[in-house]
């Protein structure tokens, strides 16, 4: 956040949860996966209050006003992403965090520029609005939901990253675990006896040569916390059809066909090994003392 610039919210607390939560991540502006996802949601029983979006709803396809719509019809709860932060305070570009002079910062003018255009002034005080930080509990956790990092929104947290960073990060929310986004890369990581947990997103597929989305459930069990992630199949033709016909990137058109990132200079060499590797759906059972990590 600039310095002197109005915040949102700077934090809500949701309370305890004694049922399982969805979750999902970056919409990005994909009506067509939002619609799935929050349907998939709807069909598995979960009520707008257990609902919860780790930001980013507008951002590379090419249905911003609608996307935004359907998320807040939906009702569900939402965080800010760096995507809102700066198209609800008119910022000039995105704020993604991607290298100077990479394919994706290169790119990025133009769906920013589109999205910038398209969105009512509803939709940004909308955006404006938004928490910076969800609290909640389950089975006795305290649980922070970010987009990024704790003090910086736009920060890349992947599974490789070190564990003493994401530690400094847990000790600085004075969390028990972190539900956070903006990476795009669904995992899970146990931090000691810590979490640290990315549902992924559902507007861009995972760099695994699929075109799936994703999305995750944390469930109440024993006395810990039962993560699993899920994909998720939904019209991606017609999204990137959408994206050529509004004259948006090519290259991140043929992401939600391929599956594969038009550029992987956000990610640490770990992950970019994974190129092109299909994911498996995986599962943790978080409880104190256990450490093992999951993608």
């Amino acid at each position: 956040m600039s310095p002197g610039q109005p915040p949102g919210a700077a934090e809500r607390d949701l309370g305890a949860f004694a049922q399982p939560i969805f979750v999902f991540g970056g919409p990005c502006s994909n009506l067509e996966a939002t619609t799935a996802v929050l349907a998939e949601a709807r069909r598995r029983g979960f009520p707008p209050a257990r609902i919860l979006c780790t930001g980013d709803v507008v951002a590379y396809c090419a249905d911003a006003q609608a996307t935004v719509d359907a998320v807040r019809a939906a009702g569900v709860h939402v965080v800010m992403g760096n995507c809102e932060e700066s198209l609800g305070f008119d910022k000039d570009d995105c704020g993604c965090g991607f290298p100077q002079g990479s394919t994706c910062d290169l790119l990025a003018g133009q769906w920013f520029a589109h999205a910038r255009a398209t969105l009512d002034d509803g939709a940004r005080a909308w955006m404006r609005a938004l928490p910076r930080r969800l609290r909640l509990t389950m089975n006795g956790r305290r649980l922070a939901v970010i987009h990024g990092g704790g003090g910086d929104i736009a920060r890349y947290v992947f599974a490789s990253t070190p564990a003493a960073d994401k530690a400094a990060e847990l000790d600085r929310l004075d969390a028990d675990g972190v539900i956070g986004g903006h990476a795009g890369l669904p995992f899970t990581d146990l931090v000691e006896d810590r979490l640290w947990h990315n549902a992924g997103s559902v507007g861009l597929p995972a760099n695994d040569g699929t075109p799936r989305a994703w999305f995750s459930v944390l469930a109440p069990d024993g006395g810990g916390i039962a993560i699993t992630h899920h994909p998720l199949d939904y019209d991606h033709a017609r999204a990137a059809a959408k994206m050529r016909a509004a004259g948006l990137p090519a290259a991140y058109a043929r992401t939600l066909e391929d599956g594969l990132w038009p550029d992987m200079r956000v990610l640490p060499e770990a992950e970019r090994r994974l190129r092109a590797r299909p994911l498996t759906p995986g599962a943790v059972h978080w409880s104190a003392g256990e450490r093992r990590a999951a993608r």
